[in-house]
C-alpha cells in the first residue's frame, strides 16, 4: 500500500491551510475545495477546486474527478450525507461520514451528548418558528443563548436578556443559519468560571490523548483570545477527559476534535464540539506543545504515531479583526509586534474582509514559569498593534 495518500480537504480557511502544510511536510497530496477562489489552504495545496459544498452534485463531481483516498472536512456546511456513500466507495472521511453529519447541526450532536450519552448540557430546547422560538424562551427562562443548528464561527449567536431582544435573536439566528436549516437551538444560560477547549485525540492504532486544555474568551460567538494552560482542577479536568472519550467514541473515527467545556461550581458542562483543529488551538502554534493540533490531526488521519502530548511551554493567541469590507487587504504594525521577545504572528492571507472577520493571529509564549495572565495579556496587547488596511 503507498504511504502518499491523495486527500481532499473541504473547506481552506486558515485551519485547513495549516492542516495542508502539516500534511505536505509528512509527503501527501493535498486537493483544496472551498466557495471563492485563492482561499487560504488553497495557496499552499497541490490543485484546488471551487464549488459550492452544499450542492451535493457537484461534490460528488469533484469527488469522482479526483477520487481521493482521504477526504478532510473543514467546515461545517456541506452536503455531509454524501459522506456515507463516500466511505462505502472505499473512500475514508475523517474522522467519519458519522461525525461529520452529527456535528454539523447542533441538535444532533446536543441530542446524542445529553440524552443518548448522558453528559451534563444546559437545559435547551428547539424551534424552527417564531411562535415556537417565543414559547421555548419563556420555559428556558430569561437570560438564555440562541445559536442557529448549523453555523460557524459564532454566526448567529445572541444571548436574550430581556424580552425585547426576543425577535431580534430570532432574526439574528436565522440569518446567520448556513446550509438548508432554518432552525434554532435555546439554552439555559450557564454561569460559567471559564470557557475551555478541551483537544482531544482519537488514533487509529493508539489510545486517545488530550492536549492540555486551553482557555479561551469570546465575543459575538467568536474566539477573540485563547491561552494554554488553562486552569482546571484534576476532578474537573478527568470529567471533562471522560465525556470528551465518551462521545468522541460515539462518533467513530480517528483525528483531532476541539471539544468545549463549561467550568461551573457544580462541575463540567459539555458545550460544544467540532471534529477537526479547532480555532482556538492556533494557540498550539506558538510552541506550547511538542506537536501543535495540526500536526496531531495529520498524524491521525495518515494513522501514524503519536506517543504523548508534552505541554513545552505557556502560550497565548490573540486574534487580528478586519474593522470594514474590502479587497486585497494589507497590513500594518507586523514589525512592531515581532520585536517583541517569544513573540510570532500568523497572517492568513484571505483575498477579502469584511467586519470581524478574522485576518490574522499573534501568539506569545513563556517558559511554564510565567504567568500565563502576563502572557495572555501581552498578545492582546500587541494584536491591537496590528491594523488591517486596503489599498
Amino acid at each position: 500500500m503507498a504511504y502518499q495518500k491523495k486527500i481532499m480537504l473541504l473547506g481552506s480557511g486558515e485551519l485547513g491551510k495549516e492542516v495542508v502544510i502539516a500534511l505536505q511536510r509528512l509527503g501527501q497530496y493535498i486537493i483544496a475545495v472551498d466557495s471563492y477562489e485563492n482561499a487560504p489552504a488553497m495557496q499552499v495545496a497541490h490543485q484546488f477546486e471551487v464549488i459550492n459544498m452544499l450542492d451535493g452534485e457537484a461534490l460528488d463531481d469533484i469527488v469522482k474527478k479526483h477520487q481521493p483516498d482521504i477526504i478532510v472536512p473543514e467546515i461545517e456546511a456541506i452536503r455531509t450525507e454524501r459522506f456515507y456513500d463516500y466511505e462505502k466507495q472505499g473512500i475514508v472521511v475523517v474522522p467519519s461520514a458519522k461525525a461529520a453529519n452529527f456535528t454539523m447541526n447542533r441538535k444532533a450532536i446536543r441530542d446524542l451528548a445529553s440524552k443518548e450519552l448522558g453528559l451534563r448540557t444546559a437545559n435547551y430546547l428547539y424551534a424552527d418558528n417564531l411562535t415556537d422560538f417565543n414559547t421555548a424562551v419563556i420555559k428556558i427562562g430569561i437570560p438564555c443563548v440562541v445559536k442557529p443548528l448549523m453555523s460557524s464561527s459564532g454566526k448567529g449567536q445572541s444571548v436574550i436578556k430581556q424580552e425585547q431582544d426576543i425577535e431580534k435573536a430570532w432574526n439574528y439566528a436565522i440569518e446567520g443559519s448556513r446550509g438548508d436549516y432554518k432552525e434554532v437551538i435555546i439554552e439555559e444560560f450557564i454561569k460559567f468560571d471559564a470557557e475551555i477547549t478541551l483537544l482531544t485525540v482519537t488514533q487509529k492504532n493508539g489510545k486517545t490523548l488530550f492536549c492540555p486544555p486551553i482557555g479561551h474568551r469570546q465575543e459575538r460567538g467568536d474566539y477573540q483570545e485563547s491561552w494554554q494552560p488553562c486552569a482546571i482542577n484534576n476532578n474537573d479536568l478527568i470529567e471533562a477527559q471522560v465525556m470528551a472519550e465518551k462521545v468522541t467514541k460515539a462518533l467513530t473515527g480517528f483525528g483531532i476534535w476541539g471539544i468545549e467545556f463549561f467550568l461551573t461550581e457544580k462541575g463540567v458542562y459539555f458545550s460544544e464540539l467540532s471534529p477537526r483543529p479547532h480555532d482556538t488551538g492556533m494557540v498550539t502554534l506558538a510552541n506550547t506543545q511538542n506537536y501543535n493540533e495540526f500536526e496531531l490531526h495529520a498524524r491521525a488521519i495518515l494513522g501514524l504515531p503519536i506517543p504523548n502530548i508534552e505541554l513545552i511551554k505557556k502560550g497565548a493567541s490573540a486574534v487580528v479583526l478586519a474593522e470594514k469590507q474590502g479587497n486585497a487587504p494589507d497590513f500594518k504594525g507586523v514589525e512592531t509586534v515581532l520585536e517583541n521577545s517569544h513573540t510570532d504572528v500568523k497572517i492568513f492571507n484571505k483575498p477579502f474582509t469584511r467586519p470581524y472577520r478574522r485576518m490574522a493571529v499573534v501568539l506569545c509564549n513563556g517558559n511554564t514559569s510565567e504567568n500565563i495572565i502576563d502572557i495572555k495579556n501581552k498578545a492582546i496587547t500587541l494584536a491591537k498593534n496590528i491594523e488591517v488596511v486596503h489599498q
